[in-house]
């Protein structure tokens, strides 16, 4: 089931909802409600990855019913879940007070944290609170280090230069996209890399270095082999685009 995030993060992420989608078929043919809730689990975490909300929300809603119809216990926070799925729809308070609230579970207090700061941190800086997202990017490097799951360690990077960009500090935003990319590039993290590169891109695009965001950018993008109706792929073509 996990290799279904192992894919989407490599980059491929066709591959990955295929993955996902055999997994949560297998458990419903062997009708084993923890294998099915499982499945589902890394579904919805898959649909967040690539940015498809509804989907999200539609999987997690098909969680909590299975888990109350089998009295099943949550893996995961659902409020995060449903945080980031809100912030996906671009419904900044709603999932700014349900991450929060996902958080203060101790499902969200858990060895999943940071995932729940990664969402938490990127609403804080869209919010226009840079200074707050900082605070919650050095609080999740620090849970990292504590459980040892590192997975986020090139978002937390690249979020820091959104929250450091939106406090005018272009040197060190640039510098913490760097990182993002460097982390990224070190684990093989292809879906991190692009979207690091492609913040670092549309930076270097607006100081007026537009041939080195497309050198950048435009390799990166063009490793790619599936996936081309996701979000950031999406996100990076029109970039190009515009740098051309």
């Amino acid at each position: 089931m996990m290799s279904g995030q192992v894919e989407s993060v490599l980059g491929f992420p066709d591959a990955a909802l295929a993955t996902a989608r055999e997994a949560t078929d297998l458990a419903e043919q062997l009708h084993h409600p923890l294998s099915l809730e499982l499945a589902m689990l890394f579904k919805t975490l898959l649909h967040l990855e690539r940015h498809e909300p509804e989907l999200a929300l539609r999987q997690l809603a098909a969680i909590e019913l299975l888990a109350a119809e089998q009295r099943l216990a949550f893996l995961h926070s659902p409020d995060v879940l449903r945080g980031g799925a809100l912030l996906l729809q671009d419904e900044l308070c709603d999932a700014l007070a349900v991450l929060r609230a996902g958080l203060q579970t101790p499902l969200g207090r858990g060895g999943s944290r940071p995932y729940g700061l990664v969402w938490l941190a990127q609403a804080m800086a869209l919010s226009g609170d840079p200074a707050a997202a900082l605070g919650l990017i050095d609080e999740g490097m620090r849970t990292m280090e504590a459980v040892g799951h590192h997975q986020y360690e090139p978002e937390f990077y690249r979020i820091r230069g959104m929250a450091l960009r939106e406090q005018k500090d272009l040197a060190e935003s640039q510098a913490a996209f760097a990182e993002a990319l460097r982390s990224a590039r070190g684990r093989q993290m292809k879906a991190y890399e692009l979207r690091a590169a492609t913040d670092l891109a549309r930076q270097w695009g607006e100081q007026s270095r537009r041939e080195e965001a497309r050198e950048l950018l435009a390799p990166l993008y063009g490793w790619f082999t599936e996936g081309f109706d996701t979000a950031d792929l999406r996100k990076a073509a029109v970039l190009l685009a515009e740098l051309s």
